[in-house]
């Protein structure tokens, strides 16, 4: 892809994608089950491919952000999207209601939060067995390129994962870092304000790895009362040089999901679904492909 460029890489025609469902099960933590959604190429003709993980926000699933996966899939990327029990659906599902209501009233508990960190370095361990006993898709999964992303709960995993420091039960700040995870895509970052006093530079300066932040104008917390201007915090304090920032006008929060919630009818929406695609692509291109010529455009596009 020496002549990449934004036109190029939709215009591309996309590899056929198939989709593997299941569940792993974690018996070191009294048989809790984390079930996967797994997107992947075929007939790519790339031998080993890079491997993408994908964190759902609060009452999400496996199911969500399907445009860019398939998208990412289409184009020479193994995704695995998990579901945190705990905080996903079936806190709503079956319940009578608008989700978001009930949501809103979902008291999370620190051990919940900290179990869904949790999730991720266990599937990671578990990929590393799903690919023998699939080799369908495992003999092309290159698990020395991963990159970790979420949307909104999901990006606070990533942030987690990249290195942000997070408070225990006794609200003692730790590190969960996984040095498996070399970068991350962050769509609709999350602060931790509400959960830790510690200053900014505590939380998010031991961020260690690229990462992509991307947020829209609009892009206020559903269940929360603050602007986008507020996710900005971790952009700032995070340390790693190579960080990028997209910004989209009169973007929403729940334009990465592919849903709507309760917001109204975005007419940009297919103009903002293209802007996340190429932006996260070039992005994925630059840091588990090693493409000089995209991370040219990233830099130049997104770049501090």
């Amino acid at each position: 892809m020496n002549n990449w460029t934004p036109e190029t890489s939709l215009s591309k025609k996309p590899h056929r994608v198939l989709l593997k469902r299941g569940e792993f099960v974690d018996h070191a933590r009294g048989g809790r089950v984390v079930p996967y959604k797994i997107y992947y190429p075929v007939d790519h003709g790339e031998g080993k491919i890079p491997v993408i993980l994908w964190s759902h926000g609060f009452g999400g699933n496996r199911d969500g952000a399907s445009f860019l996966s398939r998208f990412f899939a289409g184009h020479g990327y193994i995704i695995v999207h998990i579901t945190h029990a705990g905080t996903d659906s079936s806190l709503w599902q079956g319940k009578g209601g608008h989700a978001w209501d009930i949501l809103q009233k979902v008291k999370i508990t620190r051990e919940t939060t900290l179990n869904r960190m949790y999730d991720i370095p266990f599937v990671l361990d578990q990929l590393e067995h799903f690919a023998l006993e699939n080799p369908d898709i495992g003999e092309h999964m290159d698990m020395s390129r991963i990159c970790m992303s979420g949307h909104s709960f999901g990006a606070m995993t990533t942030q987690v994962m990249a290195g942000m420091k997070f408070p225990n039960h006794e609200n003692r700040l730790m590190d969960l870092r996984d040095n498996r995870i070399s970068c991350g895509i962050l769509y609709s970052p999350v602060p931790i304000g509400h959960i830790s006093d510690a200053p900014p530079e505590d939380l998010y300066s031991s961020i260690d790895i690229p990462l992509f932040h991307m947020t829209g104008t609009d892009d206020a917390l559903p269940l929360d009362d603050y602007g986008y201007e507020h996710r900005l915090i971790i952009y700032e304090h995070s340390s790693h040089p190579e960080k990028y920032l997209q910004v989209l006008d009169d973007g929403d929060h729940m334009v990465y999901n592919g849903t709507r919630g309760k917001l109204a009818v975005n007419p940009r929406r297919a103009e903002h679904e293209d802007a996340i695609k190429i932006a996260a692509f070039a992005f994925l291109e630059s840091y588990l492909k090693d493409n000089k010529v995209a991370k040219a455009w990233l830099l130049a596009e997104y770049g501090k």
